[in-house]
C-alpha cells in the first residue's frame, strides 16, 4: 500500500483550510489545485483497494488490477503524446465539433429568435422541435453513416443535430422571457420593427442564448466521442475504441482525461463571451456573486466563505 496518496490528501486538506482564510486571488488557484490533487490521490487509492490476487491453476498467484493507476495511465499515454497521435486526434475532434456547432448555431439562433418573437411561428415550429428533441443523437448514427458514409461529414451532422435543439430552445426561452416593460419602453422612444429587435430583443435575450450555447457545446463534445467510435476512423473517440480493442486500458483512461481537459478549455472559451459589453450586464462578476453569497450566508447566521 502506497503512502503518498495519504500525504497528498493531507496536503489537499491543508490547502482547503488555507483557501478559506486567504483573499483573492489565492482561492482561485489553491482550490482547483487541491481538488485535482485529492482526485488523483483518491484515484490511486481506489485502484489499490480494487486490486486483488488470483490463484491460478499452476498454484502461482496473479495480481489483478481492475483499473489503471494515474502513473500507469501516464506511461500508457507516452507513445501517443510523443509520436503526435494524441494531438492529431484531438485536433480532428475539435475541428468536427467546431464545424457542427457553428452550423447548429447559425441555424438555431435565427429560428429561435423568430419563434420566440412571433406567436404564430412558435405555434408552428415548437411541436416539431419538441417531437425531435428527445431523440438521442446516438440513434441517428446509422442514418448518418448511410447518408454521409464513414467520414467527417457524418460526425459533423451528428454534432449539428445534437447542438441544434439546446440552442433553439434556449433562444426561444430567452426571447419569451423578456420583460414586457423593456419592449414598451423602447416603443415609447420610437423603436419599431428591426430596430426594436436589434437594440432591445436580441441584447435582452443574449444572456440566455449564451447559456444555451454553453450547454450545447458540452453536449456536442460528448456526442463527438460516440460518433467517432462508429462513424469515422480518427479522433479521440476512435482512439478510445482502438485502445479498447487492443485491451490497452491505460490509453483508454488517458484519452478520457484528454477529452475532459479539452472540454474544460472549450467551456472556458465559451465563458469569455460573457465578458463582452453587449451581454456583460446579464452576468454578475465573480467577486459580486461571492459578496452577495456571503451576505445571504451572514443573514442566515452561518460562517462566511471568506473574509
Amino acid at each position: 500500500m502506497s503512502l503518498w496518496p495519504y500525504v497528498v490528501l493531507t496536503l489537499a486538506a491543508v490547502v482547503f483550510v488555507l483557501a478559506r482564510h486567504l483573499g483573492d486571488p489565492w482561492p482561485k488557484v489553491l482550490l482547483p489545485v487541491g481538488t485535482a490533487a485529492a482526485f488523483v490521490a483518491g484515484w490511486h487509492l481506489t485502484c489499490e483497494w480494487l486490486a486483488y490476487d488470483l490463484k491460478q491453476l499452476d498454484g502461482t498467484m496473479r495480481h489483478i488490477e481492475l483499473f489503471p493507476t494515474p502513473y500507469q495511465t501516464l506511461v500508457g499515454m507516452e507513445r501517443p503524446i510523443v509520436d503526435g497521435t494524441l494531438l492529431r486526434y484531438a485536433v480532428a475532434s475539435v475541428y468536427r465539433v467546431a464545424v457542427g456547432f457553428t452550423i447548429a448555431a447559425l441555424l438555431a439562433i435565427p429560428i429561435g429568435l423568430l419563434a420566440g418573437w412571433h406567436l404564430r411561428a412558435f405555434q408552428a415550429i415548437n411541436p416539431l422541435i419538441q417531437a425531435l428533441r428527445p431523440i438521442s443523437p446516438i440513434a441517428w448514427i446509422p442514418l448518418a453513416v448511410l447518408w454521409f458514409g464513414v467520414k467527417d461529414s457524418s460526425a459533423v451532422f451528428l454534432i449539428a443535430l445534437a447542438s441544434f435543439f439546446p440552442i433553439v430552445t434556449g433562444t426561444i426561452a430567452g426571447v419569451r422571457s423578456i420583460p414586457l416593460v423593456y419592449v414598451r419602453s423602447a416603443q415609447n422612444f420610437g423603436l419599431e420593427g428591426f430596430e426594436l429587435f436589434r437594440r432591445v430583443v436580441l441584447p435582452a435575450a443574449m444572456p440566455q442564448i449564451l447559456i444555451s450555447l454553453r450547454i450545447a457545446l458540452g453536449i456536442a463534445w460528448m456526442v463527438i466521442v460516440a460518433a467517432e467510435m462508429i462513424a469515422v476512423d480518427s479522433g479521440l473517440g476512435y482512439l478510445i475504441m482502438d485502445a479498447r480493442n487492443a485491451s490497452n486500458y491505460d490509453r483508454v483512461v488517458g484519452a478520457m482525461i484528454a477529452i475532459g481537459l479539452i472540454g474544460v478549455g472549450l467551456d472556458y472559451g465559451m465563458r469569455q463571451l460573457e465578458t463582452f459589453d453587449e451581454v456583460r450586464w446579464g452576468f454578475p462578476k465573480e467577486s459580486e456573486a461571492v459578496r452577495n453569497w456571503n451576505i445571504r450566508v451572514a443573514i442566515g447566521g452561518s460562517v462566511r466563505l471568506d473574509k
